[in-house]
């Protein structure tokens, strides 16, 4: 077995403040990181649960339940309508918080970047939700088709205000696709979520806005897709049988964007190192950088060779990454799990 090359942290890290997350992770783990990201720190510990703070305050969109659903740090996980008699198209979001948090981030990672810490070269990373998983989420029935535009149109704001705060050749940009796997792998927890947006088979449908996130971002910005199934107390919403289903949207969104992307994370289950887990990736027809999410943090090195020799039988070539975010890891084992990329993968 040789040493894959290179790691990719998927994005959030269980950290406190994005300091800390930035100048860790480049400690450890240095150039073996082409990017990095702040962390998704504050608000945004807990993915896209924030997100009906956020639209709860738009007029026309209403909260379901009379009193709030507690959730971790403050938040309000009741769910979303629109009002009764709203044209959704007249609804206008507020901010969403993606690019706030953007701008704030990298003025410490280039800060931390002219005092050495991070290595030049290295991009700022930030990761973003897509549409289909906040209407999908957090909105039920015939609302999330007619919300859907509305939140996507909102969504490209945040990004636009990114892109014009951030030096492109900086930049990489990270699509977060986790709903559309499980309505793909029509997972009971997702049930026939996609029927009111796309009559019949959604595929195509899914397939077209994620090329079209894909390609909202300027070629000049790095961009990649992290496909996931979910971390709720380092559990998935749905286990895979193999990669067949992730190499199957990975090539049809290869095919159908306009330009090229930068990555792919495609992720590997704890207990996976079987051969038929992973004997779908000689079909994935993709040649960019891949990151294969089987660094784990309950076998640490030893469980991730384990799941890279068998790997390499089928693609010879990719990083390492865990299968998610460990936002979520238990307190005290992030820098653990920072430091087993660093043992199993070579520096670029």
């Amino acid at each position: 077995m040789t040493q894959p090359q290179g790691a990719l942290l998927v994005g959030s890290v269980n950290y406190d403040d994005a300091e800390t997350t930035i100048r860790t992770a480049a400690e450890v783990l240095g150039t073996r990181l082409r990017r990095i990201p702040d962390g998704e720190v504050g608000k945004r510990f807990h993915w896209i649960m924030f997100q009906p703070d956020v639209l709860g305050e738009a007029e026309g969109i209403e909260r379901i339940g009379d009193e709030p659903v507690p959730f971790p740090a403050g938040i309000d996980a009741r769910p979303l309508r629109i009002g009764e008699g709203v044209d959704a198209a007249g609804i206008r979001l507020p901010a969403l918080g993606y690019a706030d948090a953007a701008i704030e981030s990298y003025a410490i990672f280039t800060r931390l970047r002219g005092e050495g810490v991070v290595p030049e070269g290295t991009r700022f990373q930030v990761s973003l939700p897509t549409p289909v998983a906040v209407v999908t989420s957090f909105f039920f029935r015939d609302d999330r088709a007619a919300i859907a535009p509305v939140y996507t149109a909102a969504l490209r704001r945040e990004l636009d205000g990114i892109l014009a705060a951030i030096p492109h050749d900086d930049l990489a940009i990270q699509w977060d696709v986790a709903s559309e796997m499980g309505v793909i792998e029509a997972a009971p927890a997702f049930g026939r979520v996609m029927d009111v947006w796309w009559e019949g088979d959604p595929f195509p449908g899914l397939v077209a806005q994620l090329a079209e996130l894909i390609d909202a971002v300027p070629v000049d910005v790095e961009v990649g897709v992290h496909l996931c199934y979910g971390d709720v107390a380092e559990k998935h919403f749905f286990e895979p049988t193999d990669a067949g289903n992730l190499v199957r949207y990975a090539n049809a969104v290869v095919a159908a964007s306009g330009r090229e992307l930068t990555w792919l994370h495609l992720p590997v289950p704890i207990e996976r190192d079987d051969d038929a887990y992973f004997a779908p990736l000689a079909d994935l027809a993709y040649g960019g950088e891949l990151y294969l999410g089987l660094v784990h943090r309950e076998d640490a090195a030893a469980g991730a060779e384990k799941r890279i020799a068998v790997a390499q039988r089928y693609v010879p070539e990719f990083g390492v990454a865990t299968e998610c975010g460990i936002g979520r890891a238990p307190a005290g084992t992030t820098e653990g799990i920072l430091r087993t990329h660093a043992e199993v993968a070579l520096p670029w």
